[in-house]
């Protein structure tokens, strides 16, 4: 066998490979989205729906629908959606959203103290929360339960945005890194220039740094689209709910929607996908960025 028949035989296989590992990634999605378009509320089982309906998403969508009442006589009636799909939607996002934003505020101005500050205890500091990274923020949900229920059980959507803001140490680690890369001297000549210290930082660290901050801000992001246990337990009312929680909610211990639940799941990868690609050009350059000190 040749060397090219050698180099032949290993882009085959290279690609194969790439394929069936892409099948493993890409089969789920298509079964869920399936499953939303299936008649009935079975669980999916199938890469192509037997039968095709809309109902999943009319429900979803609070378009009212026929459902059949009585199998034996046929009987049918109109349905509307009594759990609000889309007010969830608006929770996830609008939760989402300002968390996000706010993780990169605290964690850009913490990070910018440990990369460019010298003061006591900073090492320790930096260990500690390098410490808080390693356990799950399900391990305090009683005390989260507790603080928010003493301080008022009203707005809770804001008391759960409080609670996402405490998970900043691995994003200050993060952009912490990328400062790091970052030559102390374009500052220092913006200092001789009579800038101040937080002008240097908004003015000239700042632009530098859109992609770590868009990489922080699109983790965050889905990270708390997809976040159910904290939820779960700090949102008591279902007009307070995340889709996360109101999709749970759809599969009892009696009786299992996956239909609904898979219309759910599907709606909400719409705004993750959304934000992923309208911060696309900036997250290859974050990732690859930060990780090794220059």
């Amino acid at each position: 066998m040749t060397s090219e028949q050698r180099a032949v035989i290993g882009k085959i296989g290279a690609h194969a490979l790439m394929i069936f590992f892409l099948c493993l990634v890409l089969v789920p999605f298509i079964m869920v989205i399936s499953a939303s378009f299936r008649q009935g509320n079975f669980a999916p089982s199938r890469l192509i729906p037997d039968k095709v309906s809309l109902d999943h998403w009319k429900f979803v969508l609070g378009v009212p629908y026929e459902e059949i009442v009585n199998p034996a006589t046929g009987e049918k009636r109109l349905v509307k959606a009594t759990t609000p799909p889309l007010l969830w939607l608006w929770n996830s996002i609008k939760v989402s959203m300002i968390a996000s934003a706010g993780i990169i505020c605290l964690s850009g101005t913490a990070a910018y103290a440990f990369s460019r500050l010298r003061f006591k205890f900073r090492g320790v500091t930096l260990n500690t929360l390098l410490i808080l990274q390693m356990f799950p923020m399900v391990l305090s949900l009683v005390a989260f339960y507790v603080i928010l229920d003493f301080v008022g059980r009203y707005a809770r959507w804001l008391g759960l945005i409080m609670v996402y803001l405490g998970g900043i140490s691995g994003y200050i680690w993060m952009i912490k890194g990328y400062f790091d890369t970052i030559p102390a001297s374009m500052e220092e000549s913006a200092r001789i220039d009579g800038a101040s210290q937080f002008q240097t930082f908004i003015r000239i660290l700042l632009p530098i740094s859109l992609p770590i901050f868009a990489v922080v801000f699109i983790l965050s992001f889905i990270s708390y689209m997809s976040e159910y246990p904290v939820a779960s337990v700090v949102l008591q009312s279902s007009d307070n709910w995340t889709l996360a929680v109101g999709a749970n909610s759809f599969l009892f211990e009696q009786e299992k929607l996956w239909g609904r639940f898979a219309a759910l799941a599907v709606l909400s990868g719409i705004p993750i996908t959304t934000m992923f690609m309208l911060c696309q050009k900036f997250i290859i350059g974050g990732l690859t960025s930060g990780g090794v000190k220059e």
